[in-house]
């Protein structure tokens, strides 16, 4: 399978995967997870800490146990007992469990950040301690320590390799906690979120802004420019986003507590700048019933069969005057008529909101087989009247047999497409992509689906003339029909050899 410009071919991720994979069979999928991402993060918030306690003791002033030396860089600070030299040097004792356990209590009562969201169940007994011990010594070998945004930028990629791989493993229940990182690059690429307010309302693992924070670096930004907002309804996944975000450096208010966003809104005030977002598709019971005359139906009520549109609203009505909106829908969304959806559609594309629609290829999920399409939304866009459409549905590489990415030449030229559709300079492509007015989406009844618009590629001349051609083509399918024959009567011969006729 191809690898080239995809996350499929890592390396040192790899390594860390397969020998931490030791652990799978003695416990089950989502534990084996919780362990694993917190040796991650453990291992990278002592590796921090050890940089910055030699640079205080080689100053020589006698700081080096200050707990304010450290919190005031952002670093967490951690005790001397939960550090992972302690950590290493019990590796192949029958405490290591109770040591890694007491190192995670440890280091969340000295930062309130942590508190609550640490895994602190590796003493259970159903937890082989001899390969505990070996991927414990995995990550003291292979890990080793340099600068510090060296090491945020190594174990940052680990952790999130990780969770790809646990949400291969875990498949259609992966959706609740991971989203493709090619999927979460392209829409970071298209809506550029340089500075500001960047929300998602379902963040899942926090995929969304991991991908953000790496663009503004790659393109010598300053993170603090941006802040990030976040909500999530499952406990466990919340944790795995706080830590996602605490092993990069990433501030985010991330609400409270764990909630339902459509009854305990945590940001209820927010109008964000950058909105993006891979809510569940198609989740039905929902609630609709308790919040029919809720403000945010500004286009129209969503059904209770179907929270796409619910979804779709709650953004927009959490969007600054110049906000941008990108969200992974099911393709439903682009065409459905029923529950009153296409009434919101049409009223949402009447408003002027939608900047571009993007279909994407099958098999880029885990978790599902269902079609999926790019959303993209502008309170300020800067063709008004006018939207691009775009059909990736033929871009993408094969990683594995059941799994496809988006590389970053896809990615790259989906984003210049939209840069070209912005500044008026894209000429449509047959196939590919085109540009819209909203009398042109009305004569299609509103219906988004891009391939009604961009057409169908002109096919290249091979140069073999028509009549030749139909009259080879049929002869191979004659051909074909006649081995079918064949190959029919010899299994009615060997059926009928033991007994049976059909």
């Amino acid at each position: 399978m191809a690898k080239k410009n995809n996350t499929a071919d890592l390396g040192f991720e790899d390594k860390i995967w397969k020998a931490a994979d030791l652990l799978r069979g003695s416990i089950d999928a989502a534990e084996y997870k919780n362990v694993v991402l917190g040796l991650i993060f453990l291992k990278y918030i002592s590796d921090c800490f050890d940089v910055k306690h030699q640079q205080l003791v080689d100053e020589g002033d006698g700081f080096e146990e200050d707990k304010d030396e450290y919190t005031s860089e952002n670093i967490f600070y951690v005790p001397a007992d939960a550090r992972w030299s302690v950590i290493a040097e019990a590796a192949h004792t029958p405490e290591i469990g109770k040591v890694i356990d007491n190192a995670m209590m440890e280091i969340e009562k000295e930062n309130d950040l942590l508190k609550g969201i640490l895994p602190k169940n590796f003493a259970r007994p159903e937890l082989d301690k001899r390969r505990l011990g070996d991927v414990v010594d995995l990550f003291t070998n292979t890990i080793e320590l340099g600068k510090q945004e060296e090491n945020k930028d190594l174990l940052g990629r680990t952790y999130e390799y990780c969770l790809s791989k646990f949400a291969s493993l875990e498949g259609k229940n992966a959706g609740e906690f991971y989203t493709p990182s090619c999927i979460v690059r392209t829409i970071v690429a298209v809506l550029e979120p340089y500075k500001g307010r960047c929300y998602d309302p379902a963040m899942g693992s926090g995929g969304m802004f991991v991908q953000s924070a790496d663009f503004v670096r790659h393109h010598q930004g300053d993170i603090k420019n941006l802040s990030i907002f976040g909500q999530e309804i499952n406990a466990n996944t919340r944790k795995m986003a706080m830590m996602n975000l605490a092993i990069r450096g990433i501030e985010a208010n991330l609400g409270d507590k764990n909630a339902d966003t459509f009854f305990d809104d945590q940001h209820p005030t927010l109008k964000a700048d950058f909105v993006m977002a891979n809510p569940p598709f198609n989740m039905s019971d929902w609630g609709a019933d308790k919040l029919q005359e809720d403000v945010r139906w500004r286009y129209g009520i969503p059904p209770q069969g179907n929270a796409n549109f619910a979804w779709l609203e709650h953004m927009i009505s959490h969007l600054s005057p110049t906000g941008r909106i990108g969200m992974v829908l099911a393709n439903g969304s682009l065409s459905s008529q029923t529950g009153g959806e296409g009434e919101i559609r049409k009223n949402i594309l009447q408003a002027d909101l939608v900047e571009g629609i993007v279909a994407l290829p099958s098999q880029l999920f885990y978790s599902t087989g269902i079609p999926v399409c790019l959303w993209f939304l502008s309170r300020q866009k800067s063709q008004p009247g006018k939207m691009v459409f775009i059909d990736a549905r033929n871009m993408g590489t094969m990683v594995t047999r059941k799994l496809r990415e988006l590389t970053e030449d896809d990615i790259n030229r989906i984003a210049q497409t939209f840069k070209d559709y912005r500044n008026g300079t894209l000429e449509d492509e047959k196939g590919y992509c085109a540009v819209k007015s909203l009398s042109d989406v009305e004569a299609q009844d509103f219906i988004l689906t891009p391939g009604r618009y961009v057409g169908i590629a002109e096919q290249e001349d091979d140069g073999e003339p028509f009549e030749e051609k139909m009259t080879r083509l049929t002869t191979e399918l004659k051909d074909l029909f006649e081995q079918s024959h064949q190959l029919e009567d010899e299994i009615r011969k060997q059926l009928g050899s033991i007994g049976f006729t059909i």
